[in-house]
């Protein structure tokens, strides 16, 4: 089993993400109100191409078979993850498109490949590989995954990550783990972008996951609760790359934007009131100007990159921010499922 660092070339470097400061927009919640089963994909097709409409550079959605807390009962609706987002690939035209994050147990990492390499082809270069190392033991149960212990877990995600950058790079590659096996595995039609789709490494464990992704991973995505949390994150992920032999400045940092933006002031408390109360004083509200001091602070602790998620994807009200048409981008700050964060 090899053990080393992913390290850019000039042949594979990669043409997104670019160096400039980017939004994404993820998806978590699927239940809206009066929309029937049969209108919820379009639905979503709709809040994906006004986001791409309104700038942003991709947009996510989560990778679980149950709602999670935090977002709503297990009970309300959640589509197949990979299904969703080559339905949008058909959809779209500049956004990229992925997990936030797929847990590793649910598939294959051969296999995640070879989906991931499909929604490559389908969006003509726009899928990003999502991975963790999964929590939600529910669902597990529910479907019948095994559910080892976290160690375990952290162990299949290095080997996944490892499978997946070998389908995306090699033309007939093999690796044997203690987990996971691929012999001489084919990938055919190969992924649009050079190197491969792009890899992002959820969670902010420091001990393991950020040395995974100090290894491994194109981007990460943590949720930091604060911006002291984060500039301490980023320092640990720097002293792990250091460790094997990485540039930092290869991984594109990205966050749960802790910031809710609103048309105007006057609608700062109509948003809070629709926010859970225990995840309210986590979240900046504000109009333009408080989103943008905000995203400055963030970029100055050397994370340019913000991910925020839809707040009430049923309202389809257009307003005016910041000069520019956007809609519907009532967002909140992505919030840690529990027992996600710190992690180990």
């Amino acid at each position: 089993m090899t053990d080393t660092a992913i390290i850019d070339s000039p042949e594979s470097a990669p043409t997104w993400p670019s160096p400039r400061p980017f939004f994404g927009l993820h998806l978590p919640n699927l239940t809206f109100p009066g929309v029937r089963p049969e209108g919820v994909f379009e639905h979503v097709v709709g809040l994906a191409r006004a986001a791409e409409a309104a700038g942003f550079e991709l947009v996510t959605v989560m990778d679980h078979f149950y709602q999670i807390g935090g977002v709503g009962p297990e009970e309300n609706n959640m589509l197949e993850a990979y299904s969703t987002l080559a339905g949008l690939a058909a959809r779209t035209e500049r956004v990229h498109l992925g997990t936030l994050v797929s847990g590793v147990t649910y598939r294959n990492p051969a296999l995640l490949a070879k989906m991931v390499t499909t929604l490559d082809v389908i969006s003509g270069g726009r899928a990003v590989l999502g991975l963790g190392a999964a929590w939600n033991e529910s669902e597990h149960q529910g479907y019948g995954f095994e559910f080892p212990p976290i160690g375990d877990r952290m162990d299949r995600l290095d080997e996944a990550l490892t499978i997946c950058r070998l389908m995306f790079t090699e033309e007939r590659p093999s690796f044997a783990g203690q987990h996971y096996r691929i012999v001489r595995a084919l990938n055919h039609p190969r992924p649009i972008q050079p190197g491969g789709p792009r890899i992002l490494v959820g969670g902010g464990g420091e001990r393991r996951t950020l040395l995974i992704a100090a290894k491994r991973a194109d981007l990460t995505h943590w949720f930091a609760g604060s911006l002291d949390v984060l500039r301490h994150k980023t320092e640990v992920l720097e002293r792990h790359c250091e460790t094997v032999g990485r540039d930092p400045a290869t991984i594109t940092k990205t966050i749960g934007a802790p910031v809710l933006p609103v048309a105007s002031v006057r609608d700062v408390q109509v948003a809070l009131d629709r926010i859970a109360p225990e995840r309210r004083a986590a979240l900046t509200p504000g109009y333009t100007g408080a989103v943008g001091r905000a995203a400055l602070g963030i970029r100055r602790r050397r994370v340019p990159r913000l991910h925020v998620r839809q707040h009430d994807a049923a309202d389809r009200r257009r307003h005016r921010a910041g000069g520019r048409d956007v809609a519907p981008l009532a967002l909140t700050r992505v919030m840690a499922p529990p027992g996600e964060s710190p992690g180990p």
